[in-house]
């Protein structure tokens, strides 16, 4: 089996005009099937540049990138777009949902570009989605009557729709408080369990000790990588600040 993300000798540079700023400096990073993964690093380290080049989002300047087995070095603008749509699910930091629109056409959206889906299935594939976040009873809801939580709770849904090869999320515990933010990567790690590849970028430590694997970057370099060890689970932790609630309220 192929790795859902292979790079090997990655650069990005940017012309500023003035002069060459090296936001990733020769980064090789594999990433298997059912893996779970935090990129790291403080602000400059180059983790949002490698989030946007595994994203398809830019080309790097030089290197080779692998998507599930496809070489997206060297795609156009419109090929990168259509491997994105087709192999990425993005959750992000602010969410990114349609504010005028339900929970249920915010998640459908995506499937409406995907050429290979059927129109049929559109709607009942995206109420699977929202009810394996735990939403199926708030499919008609706008954000603005959704928590923090569960607006973000629907952005994972819309990510899941096309059934990616990769889950990539940006600071998606940025926005919420401690409680939401265990919430969330509960969902990323059931989600995780069933078999789904994550890889989260965050600069929250206790955070990334949710995931498998912890790669750190400075300087535009992969410092470390390695398997987290003492991992968390959120379902384990929730139960605990909920026992030390109660204990609270007895006393």
């Amino acid at each position: 089996m192929h790795p859902v993300i292979q790079l090997k000798d990655i650069h990005k540079t940017y012309d500023t005009g003035e002069f060459e700023v090296h936001a990733v400096r020769g980064v090789s990073l594999s990433v298997q099937p059912g893996e779970f993964i935090a990129v790291m690093g403080a602000s400059g380290s180059g983790k949002s540049t490698l989030m946007n080049l595994i994203g398809a989002l830019d080309r790097p300047t030089s290197g080779r990138y692998w998507l599930d087995g496809q070489d997206v070095s060297a795609l156009d603008r419109d090929e990168l777009a259509e491997i994105r749509n087709a192999k990425i699910g993005f959750v992000f930091q602010g969410f990114n949902l349609l504010s005028r629109t339900s929970a249920l056409e915010n998640v459908e959206l995506p499937m409406h570009y995907a050429r290979s889906r059927r129109r049929a299935d559109i709607g009942d594939k995206a109420v699977r989605a929202l009810e394996l976040v735990g939403l199926g009873d708030r499919l008609d809801h706008t954000p603005n009557r959704l928590s923090g939580g569960q607006q973000q709770r629907v952005a994972i849904a819309r990510a899941l729709v096309n059934d990616p090869a990769l889950i990539l999320a940006d600071e998606p515990t940025g926005n919420l408080d401690s409680r939401t933010s265990l919430e969330i990567m509960g969902v990323f790690q059931k989600l995780n369990d069933a078999g789904i590849t994550v890889v989260m970028i965050t600069h929250e430590l206790d955070i990334a000790r949710y995931t498998k694997r912890n790669v750190v970057m400075r300087d535009g370099k992969i410092v470390t990588d390695e398997l987290v060890k003492q991992r968390l689970f959120a379902v384990e932790e929730l139960a605990r600040l909920q026992r030390e609630h109660e204990a609270v309220q007895l006393t």
